[in-house]
């Protein structure tokens, strides 16, 4: 089933890793007393997420924030070092990325997409929400991989 507007996030773990090495952390934390865009994408380093998905948020963090969002997430289900190295390589440290490496929040959401046809397995659909406290706020859900309702201009438009 999956995850509608007015529920609350499931209680997942996230990796990220900081200066000592990768960090687990709760959803719970993450997205408590914070105003957050979270948005999902099928991988990093991908052609759609890394050239035409990724690039408008970083150009247009600005505009979020003028907007009442307090942070923007990035997550995938790729290990955490990737993630780290995709923020590094895009220079987006003004972005958080996360890895949902197991697909933990893909499965509690529903929000996957089957991509073993190419190799890359069960992955996050693309989506894009707005969260606080933990409630679900609005959804951009593409229903797979496409990229139209969770593009960064779409986005801004309806919030």
């Amino acid at each position: 089933m999956r995850i509608k507007i007015n529920d609350k996030l499931p209680e997942t773990e996230f990796y990220k890793v900081v200066e000592s090495g990768p960090k687990k952390l709760k959803s719970f934390d993450v997205f408590s007393n914070k105003k957050i865009l979270l948005v999902g994408v099928p991988g990093a380093f991908t052609p759609t997420c890394s050239l035409e998905h990724l690039p408008p948020f970083i150009q247009k963090i600005k505009k979020f924030k003028s907007k009442g969002i307090d942070e923007i997430v990035f997550l995938s289900v790729n290990d955490p070092f990737v993630m780290s190295e995709w923020m590094k390589n895009n220079n987006a440290d003004e972005i958080n990325f996360l890895s949902d490496p197991f697909c933990e929040f893909g499965k509690k959401t529903g929000l996957t997409i089957d991509l073993s046809e190419i190799g890359l397995g069960l992955r996050l659909s693309r989506f894009a929400m707005v969260i606080y406290n933990n409630e679900v706020l609005v959804i951009f859900d593409e229903e797979g991989g496409g990229l139209d309702k969770s593009s960064a201009d779409s986005i801004l438009k309806a919030i």
